[in-house]
């Protein structure tokens, strides 16, 4: 008779994965999210108004990495070749030429010249999602303006962790005075307004995401910190902390060695919700004007584009589907995470 073997125990970490997996909304909502986001990085190559490589008389061309002139192909302009002129198209036409444009032959800022309606167009074969007011596609400014969003968020994320978690573990884990003092400031600090302080460096300061990220990260560690210093305070008479004391650890050994690992919950939990606020922020003060700076692409000037033109429907419509759907899988995502770190669900 074969001896009954124990089933192996399974990692914190291993535990808490088999936990977010379970969660089938949040699971796939991750997997989608970083496609996404994937492809958004490799907008260049999806959606660009330079061809990938080009063959013209006998010479292998890298136009997406390389600036040629139009006197390169034939024309008569020293000035950067325009790819979508009919004149340089073409050229490429020629027995012994040819030319592999990206699936979207537009960038973000590309105007479509050519365009057979007049702008705000709409969707055709040429401009999947129509045209802007000005005649840029929308599903470049989409694409760019998704990963604009998305680095931004992830930016002012991690900025808002690192100070939120900093203040939060001097205030949880000295306490007292400490504590005391930091909590009058964060109420000092909080009641300051966001909005005017950012209308008045915008118009002292030329727009950029910079700044943008400077000013908004000087109010979005507060949320974080109070969790933290909640964790701390909880933590810090623990028997393992005493037990650090006793052993002549430093305070800052105990914080970082000890407290702080145990204290990380609300700090995961609170990363895509996080990220939802910032994306929503930058989207916000672009539809106000306050963003970034023209012609970076904004889902939130694409926003205030369909409301100036509410005849081109597509506008709006595709900005708010964008939008929706990245705020939807980021917080299906966040859901996920908190029911996979509590310890009472079963991996």
């Amino acid at each position: 008779m074969m001896p009954i073997q124990a089933e192996p125990s399974l990692s914190p970490g291993r535990r808490i994965w088999l936990r977010f997996r379970s969660n089938r909304r949040g699971y796939w909502s991750l997997i989608i999210f970083v496609v996404l986001f994937a492809l958004s990085l490799m907008g260049e190559v999806i959606s660009n108004d330079k061809p990938l490589v080009v063959r013209y008389n006998g010479q292998i061309m890298f136009p997406i990495a390389h600036t040629y002139s139009e006197q390169a192909f034939g024309g008569d302009f020293a000035s950067p070749a325009d790819y979508l002129d009919p004149f340089i198209q073409d050229q490429f036409k020629k027995p012994g030429n040819w030319a592999i444009y990206p699936v979207n032959h537009y960038y973000y800022d590309t105007l479509n010249y050519f365009a057979k309606s007049p702008n705000p167009a709409p969707p055709s074969a040429d401009n999947w999602l129509g045209t802007d007011d000005r005649g840029r596609d929308v599903f470049a400014r989409l694409l760019y303006g998704f990963r604009v969003s998305v680095l931004f968020g992830f930016a002012l994320t991690l900025t808002g962790v690192i100070l939120g978690i900093i203040t939060g573990a001097v205030q949880g884990y000295f306490a007292g005075k400490t504590d005391l003092l930091f909590q009058r400031f964060m109420e000092i600090w909080g009641s300051m307004p966001e909005l005017y302080l950012l209308i008045i460096f915008a118009s002292i300061f030329e727009p950029s995401i910079g700044l943008l990220l400077v000013l908004l990260s000087l109010y979005g560690w507060m949320g974080l910190s109070d969790y933290v210093r909640a964790d701390f305070l909880r933590n810090r008479n623990l028997e393992y902390v005493q037990a650090a004391r006793a052993l002549g650890l430093s305070n800052w050994q105990i914080i970082w060695r000890h407290v702080l690992p145990n204290s990380l919950t609300p700090v995961v939990t609170f990363l895509p919700f996080r990220m939802s606020a910032a994306i929503l922020a930058l989207t916000s003060l672009d539809f106000l004007g306050l963003g970034v700076p023209p012609p970076m692409p904004s889902l939130g000037e694409l926003l205030a584009q369909g409301k100036n033109n509410l005849d081109a429907w597509w506008i709006a419509v595709s900005t708010f589907v964008v939008l929706t759907v990245t705020l939807l899988l980021l917080t299906n995502i966040g859901d996920a995470l908190r029911n996979a770190l509590d310890v009472r669900r079963k991996a």
